[in-house]
């Protein structure tokens, strides 16, 4: 038996080795991409920050509970709720938004990877374009997300997610208006982004739960649409002292 299988033709044989090659490589591919997906948090030398990384994390910044986010003159913050819960904060500043978002995670894996398939495939699905690309903030989707426009008709908004694994705890945040049309303007949200401190807590949380804000102390929630007088009694210029309930962005799964 052995024999025979010696006397092969050579060209079979090459075939059948070259056919080992590519299962080899497909399997170290997959394992690849597993691996990519699920890599622990790198550093954050620049940000953003776990509340343990921050002496005074409410100085120059807005104490939201499970977030801390800067505060700039001229920016407006509003809140996003599901239900009875304040999930999700978003900082207006001029013609641009950017919506921070926290989330629980493992203790030793990053989730970003995998949670940028995820969103890439959501929205390919829905027709939509995405584009992977490495930006200032690291790895980012830049998406064109179908949308209805007021005259009814079939259109596209242009967003950028991007996102940071932490100690426990996952940032993601969703650029949008001319900062995500024009990412060279987007430098300051860019900043509130990496200045924002992530309060994850002690208690126990599923993974990709989402850490829970609160407003703070001395604000006010107003109706979306009505116009503050910009002399509130704010620590920052613009009025931002005033929250607002804005429109929530939907997490595409």
């Amino acid at each position: 038996m052995f024999g025979r299988r010696k006397k092969k033709d050579a060209a079979e044989s090459a075939a059948g080795e070259a056919e080992q090659v590519v299962d080899t490589v497909d399997t170290e591919t997959d394992e690849g991409e597993r691996e990519r997906v699920r890599l622990e948090p790198e550093p954050r030398p620049d940000g953003p920050w776990d509340d343990s990384e921050v002496r005074e994390p409410g100085e120059g910044r807005v104490d939201l509970g499970g977030l801390f986010v800067p505060g700039v003159d001229g920016m407006e913050l509003r809140v996003e709720v599901a239900g009875d819960a304040i999930v999700a904060a978003t900082v207006v500043l001029r013609e641009s938004a950017i919506q921070l978002q926290a989330f629980a995670a493992p203790k030793r894996e990053g989730i970003w990877g995998e949670v940028r398939e995820e969103i890439a495939t959501g929205i390919t699905q829905q027709g939509g374009v995405i584009d992977e690309v490495e930006g200032p903030l690291g790895w980012e989707l830049r998406a064109q997300v179908p949308v209805q426009l007021p005259d009814g008709t079939g259109g596209f908004q242009v967003v950028r997610f991007v996102g940071v694994d932490g100690p426990r705890w996952f940032l993601r945040g969703v650029i949008s208006g001319r900062g995500a049309v024009e990412p060279e303007t987007a430098g300051l949200l860019e900043q509130i982004f990496r200045d924002t401190v992530v309060v994850r807590g002690e208690g126990p949380m599923a993974p990709r739960d989402p850490i829970v804000l609160k407003l703070p102390n001395d604000a006010q929630m107003v109706p979306e649409g009505v116009q503050q007088d910009a002399q509130g009694g704010s620590r920052f210029a613009g009025g931002m002292g005033q929250l607002q309930r804005g429109p929530e962005i939907t997490e595409v799964r």
